[in-house]
């Protein structure tokens, strides 16, 4: 499930200059979408980059007068049934609103819904039946309405939910474990908009189960073409990247955020390995050091097994010493060996049972922190067959 985050910035925030504020924080925060007012799409393609979804102004009528520039989806239920201006129908057969999502000039590609009720409950569940994109606004943020929807519709639609502050947003990703698709925020702030995306990402994030594998042997290898991974994000004392020779274990090694008296500290680096080793992505795949370059993503991880996305900046290759360190690890079957190739240099450092411990000190009989799983990979994808590294 991709999720997103979406801000309302129709005419109800207000006037132009209003809603216009709303649009650019949304960019500058990293929402996915804006909904807007079916005249502002023009206006607000030349703001930034975004998605943007519109209200019809006339669920029968399509004006191309008013917006010389097409929205990338367009919603019904403002000013109709959704929001409950024009009276909910007995019969769903006879709705407006749904009569054009079923329409087959795919006039209308979403569906907003106020719950004022439990037929509007109902009325959101019918449809979602027939839009890409369903938007239900609790009353007083009811999350009782947004569980029933969850449970019932799947994946007909993309569900989001209405919120008006980040710690709502964080409870709709999170409810009945699964969550909403996404969240429409309803807020001018800009640390409400900002903490509904980092909601966004968190929801999506996944945590590992990291363990310990007992160091076996420690050897100079001579040289070899070690990659340095510069991203564009600063990382922490407790952050690093998972590196290896084998796909199936991959080692702990620390970003360089520590001081040292030989080199300043660098928090945005991670001295990985050799250029064949394996890096885990921000997909939960593995790249080759040597293919990463600027615009990839990798995934940065924590010594609790949290993980997070950032973007390289740059591969930095140069011919330098190395160590080959071989850990055995714990299996359902008994033990299995892993290794990886790392520069030979006190700067640096792999998380061990005891902390981050430059390479220089390691030695058989200490612990290595590493991510284990028994599969094999092939272009970086996890695929069931049989595969021996060595």
């Amino acid at each position: 499930m991709t999720r997103t985050v979406w801000v309302k910035a129709d005419g109800d925030v207000g006037d132009w200059e209003a809603r216009k504020r709303r649009v650019t924080t949304a960019i500058e925060a990293g929402a996915d979408w804006v909904l807007v007012d079916e005249g502002d799409v023009g206006r607000v393609r030349e703001l930034g980059d975004v998605n943007v979804a519109a209200f019809r102004s006339d669920a029968d009528v399509i004006d191309d007068a008013e917006s010389d520039v097409e929205a990338d989806a367009y919603f019904v239920g403002k000013g109709g049934e959704g929001d409950g201006t024009v009276s909910m129908p007995d019969d769903f057969s006879g709705s407006a609103d749904l009569t054009t999502l079923r329409r087959r000039d795919d006039r209308a590609q979403g569906a907003y819904v106020r719950v004022l009720g439990t037929e509007y409950e109902e009325f959101a569940e019918a449809a979602a039946d027939e839009a890409d994109f369903t938007v239900v606004i609790g009353e007083d943020w009811s999350i009782i309405p947004l569980e029933n929807l969850i449970a019932r519709v799947g994946d007909e639609t993309h569900l989001v939910a209405g919120a008006t502050t980040a710690a709502e947003a964080r409870t709709a990703f999170e409810t009945l474990e699964i969550g909403a698709d996404g969240v429409l925020l309803d807020a001018d702030s800009p640390d409400e908009i900002r903490g509904a995306v980092e909601a966004r990402d968190a929801a999506d994030r996944e945590t590992l189960d990291l363990q310990h594998a007992e160091v076996t042997e420690v050897e100079q290898t001579g040289m070899a073409d070690r990659v340095c991974i510069d991203t564009g994000s600063l990382m922490d004392d407790s952050e690093g990247m998972l590196v290896g020779s084998m796909s199936r274990g991959l080692f702990f090694v620390h970003a360089e955020t520590a001081e040292s008296p030989y080199v300043a500290s660098r928090p945005f680096r991670v001295n990985a390995g050799a250029v064949h080793a394996y890096v885990r992505n921000a997909e939960g795949g593995t790249n080759y050091l040597a293919e990463l370059s600027s615009g990839d993503e990798v995934q940065v991880v924590d010594t609790d097994g949290h993980t997070r996305e950032a973007v390289v900046g740059r591969g930095k290759i140069e011919k330098r010493p190395m160590f080959r360190i071989q850990a055995e690890v714990e299996t359902e079957d008994g033990t299995d060996r892993i290794e990886t190739l790392i520069q030979n240099a006190e700067t640096v450092k792999i998380a061990t049972s005891e902390g981050r411990k430059a390479v220089t000190d390691v030695e058989p009989g200490d612990e290595a922190l590493v991510y284990y799983e028994d599969v094999a990979r092939h272009f970086g994808e996890a695929v069931e067959e049989s595969i021996i590294e060595k």
